[in-house]
């Protein structure tokens, strides 16, 4: 099987249709579901073998939408809820099918996913990727991104060959040493929850569309995907995607080769 990334979900924090909210997206998500976006979350699979990137609490839907009864890998950007709620979900799967997960994150990523969940080790062995890892044939390396308000995330970056992308899903206003790692890329998959956000600034956690486009004309990936993307995001209406960019959307499957 050739390398490829498939998207399970690519909404926000809080995903849409939001519970409250009765705005013209979250309504054409609850009546048609073009708009309707679980947790972000993607499958990387290539030469029989196969990771998830966040275990949000959409997880068990995931796997059902899949298929799938198992998966034995699972790499963690950060310990927000949107990206590890589903992780005792998955720990209890392990114990019923009587095989150990594997989890990777940044060793403090570990420590607070071990603080929230005490009980999960017992289910998971956890791995911390500081000095890289490789999964699926993939090196992989990571660094700290600006979360803004929400403090940090990690962004992995992944080579095989000469092919090297990026899933960056939780950043803002990136320094110059976070940007680096982004230059020379084949792929770059990253958070842009809104079109262009009014919150002020010091309250916000993600690049909106605008900034995006700011930063893809300075680092060039050859092809950007956005994700992790909330209620003000209308799939029906044209979006301001620059040359080489687009959407994601659930079940889209993209080949991780040139």
């Amino acid at each position: 099987m050739e390398d490829r990334l498939t998207f399970l979900g690519t909404g926000d924090a809080m995903g849409v249709p939001r519970v409250h909210c009765d705005c013209q997206v979250c309504r054409e998500a609850r009546e048609t579901g073009m708009n309707r976006r679980l947790r972000s979350s993607v499958l990387v699979e290539g030469g029989g073998e196969e990771f998830i990137i966040d275990c949000g609490p959409d997880w068990r839907f995931m796997m059902e939408r899949l298929g799938k009864r198992k998966v034995r890998d699972m790499l963690i950007t950060h310990a927000h809820f949107d990206h590890i709620g589903g992780l005792p979900e998955w720990s209890d799967a392990c114990r019923w099918l009587g095989e150990k997960g594997r989890l990777y994150a940044p060793a403090e990523v570990v420590e607070q996913i071990v603080r929230q969940y005490p009980w999960l080790p017992r289910q998971m062995e956890m791995t911390a990727v500081d000095d890289g890892v490789t999964l699926c044939g993939w090196a992989i390396t990571c660094w700290k991104v600006n979360h803004g308000k929400n403090g940090f995330s990690y962004a992995y970056r992944f080579r095989k060959g000469d092919y090297h992308w990026v899933y960056n899903s939780d950043s803002i206003n990136l320094s110059a040493g976070e940007k680096e790692p982004l230059h020379g890329l084949d792929l770059l998959v990253l958070g842009t929850s809104f079109v262009h956000e009014t919150a002020p600034f010091e309250t916000r956690s993600v690049y909106d569309m605008r900034e995006a486009a700011e930063l893809l004309s300075e680092v060039k990936p050859r092809q950007t995907i956005y994700t992790h993307m909330s209620h003000d995001v209308d799939l029906r209406k044209a979006l301001p995607l620059p040359e080489g960019v687009r959407v994601a959307k659930a079940g889209m499957t993209v080949g991780l080769h040139k």
